[in-house]
């Protein structure tokens, strides 16, 4: 009598199981990583608005602000960091001092807000960065 040769049903169901097992803890784990990516990016380039901000104050003795600061700073926002928040510099007026807040706002609904909030990031003219999470400053 010749032996077949192979595996069987409930050893390849086991394979399967383990398989899963695995998936189901490196994703979370590979998602939040990303997230942390983008976080950084973000935080990277409201640093780079702000010295910018500092720049344009020497030149201008005032600071960008509004809807057009980016613009009137020359600089555009990366594709990886206006895909998962909205940037915003205010306020929209000079004040006295003069005084910037900027801020990345995670898009509602995108993959920086769920499942975990990641929080709302700003950097002031005074150069304090802050990170907001459900009201409580997280740092950056």
């Amino acid at each position: 009598m010749k032996r077949t040769r192979g595996f069987t049903l409930i050893e390849l169901m086991l394979v399967v199981l383990v398989i899963a097992i695995l998936a189901a803890i490196a994703i979370p784990s590979y998602q939040q990583h990303l997230r942390k990516g983008r976080r950084a990016n973000a935080e990277a380039f409201l640093s780079d608005v702000a010295s910018r901000q500092q720049q344009y104050l020497l030149d201008a003795r005032g600071y960008a602000l509004g809807a057009t600061a980016l613009t009137d700073l020359n600089v555009t926002a990366p594709n990886d960091v206006t895909a998962y928040y909205t940037i915003t510099v205010t306020p929209a007026a000079a004040t006295v001092p003069p005084s910037f807040t900027i801020t990345a706002t995670p898009i509602a609904g995108g993959v920086q807000q769920s499942p975990t909030d990641d929080g709302v990031l700003s950097i002031d003219n005074t150069g304090s960065k802050q990170r907001i999470v459900g009201g409580v400053d997280k740092g950056w």
